[in-house]
């Protein structure tokens, strides 16, 4: 591949808006993605409902029209692939990035096709937009490896009268034990902390807790999970005691964190919170490498969403620009 301008990595939401700026700016552009289009989005649970509204989910003014308040993940879907389509992006799927290396255009990005095939991007710039949920944090403890395990929930069909532990607190746990629940299945919620997390959806809290005070669905607080078994999990409780569980399927929804590992190359500096920018443009300690959306906060994935990660993206690429035009003002004739 010819040098481009810019090589964005992930093809989210914000790795999406990034190369609609690149576009509309007149930059030379691909976007390297290792899933599909959206792929994160793809592997939330089947009947997700997003938290916020249509607007600010769109990206590069298309407008995001559904038939209810909240898109669900099968709007989002046709969203952004419909935008891809229509903007016919500079997308290649099912490639992943392993190396990023400095070099004297740029940086040079070492690929590997779905076949393995491997090959090699020149870019002036390096956008970095992969987010985190392909990342989940391990527990580190025993079983937890198991075909019994799962670190992401999609739907409650196959669990029907089965006994299923959900570990974690936040939303993708509280919407996985209802989800599960009203599927028949027999939940139990094993949470580390005193009380569910104060961040979960305002309409799903209150559900869950009438579900745990009425016994509905179990859950155990101040409780972790210590082990995991193929027909129990063992529960150490607050007093020191552990206890096993029967349990069909566990689904450790503890969290997620972004993986950079392809761009250790870089010796990129991290800030005290984790985070890897350092300006308002989303510029990292390395020239000329943006990371965007969550990816580059590792310590607050909590507060970094689409609703504000696609202005980081339209932010880095008008520094992109701004860098390129001026390189270019510096050639001889």
């Amino acid at each position: 591949m010819s040098l481009v301008d810019v090589a964005i990595v992930g093809a989210g939401p914000v790795g999406l808006a990034a190369a609609i700026a690149c576009k509309r700016a007149g930059l030379s552009y691909v976007v390297l993605e290792k899933g599909c289009v959206v792929n994160a989005i793809f592997e939330y649970p089947t009947y997700m409902t997003f938290f916020t509204t249509a607007p600010e989910l769109e990206i590069g003014n298309h407008p995001m029209v559904t038939g209810h308040d909240k898109p669900d993940r099968r709007d989002a879907l046709m969203y952004y692939r419909l935008v891809t389509q229509r903007e016919a992006l500079n997308v290649e799927q099912y490639t992943e990035v392993t190396r990023v290396h400095a070099a004297p255009a740029g940086f040079t990005l070492a690929v590997e096709a779905r076949d393995g095939t491997p090959g090699v991007v020149e870019a002036r710039r390096v956008v970095v937009a992969t987010g985190y949920y392909d990342n989940p944090l391990p527990l580190g403890i025993p079983g937890e490896d198991g075909e019994n395990v799962s670190h992401y929930y999609t739907e409650a069909h196959p669990f029907m009268g089965l006994n299923v532990t959900v570990i974690g607190a936040g939303n993708s746990a509280a919407d996985a034990a209802l989800d599960l629940w009203r599927g028949g299945a027999n939940v139990t919620m094993v949470v580390r902390a005193p009380e569910l997390k104060k961040t979960i959806k305002y309409w799903v809290r209150p559900d869950l807790e009438n579900r745990i005070r009425e016994g509905s669905i179990k859950a155990h607080f101040n409780s972790q999970v210590v082990q995991i078994a193929e027909d129990h999990v063992k529960v150490r409780g607050e007093d020191g005691g552990v206890r096993d569980l029967p349990t069909h399927f566990t689904f450790a929804l503890t969290g997620y964190r972004p993986d950079l590992s392809f761009l250790a190359d870089l010796n990129l500096a991290a800030q005290p919170d984790e985070c890897l920018v350092l300006d308002e443009h989303y510029q990292s300690s390395v020239p000329g490498l943006f990371v965007v959306g969550s990816a580059g906060f590792a310590g607050k994935t909590n507060q970094v969403f689409i609703e504000n990660g696609r202005h980081h993206a339209v932010a880095a690429i008008a520094e992109v620009e701004r860098q390129l035009a001026g390189q270019r003002d510096l050639q001889p004739g």
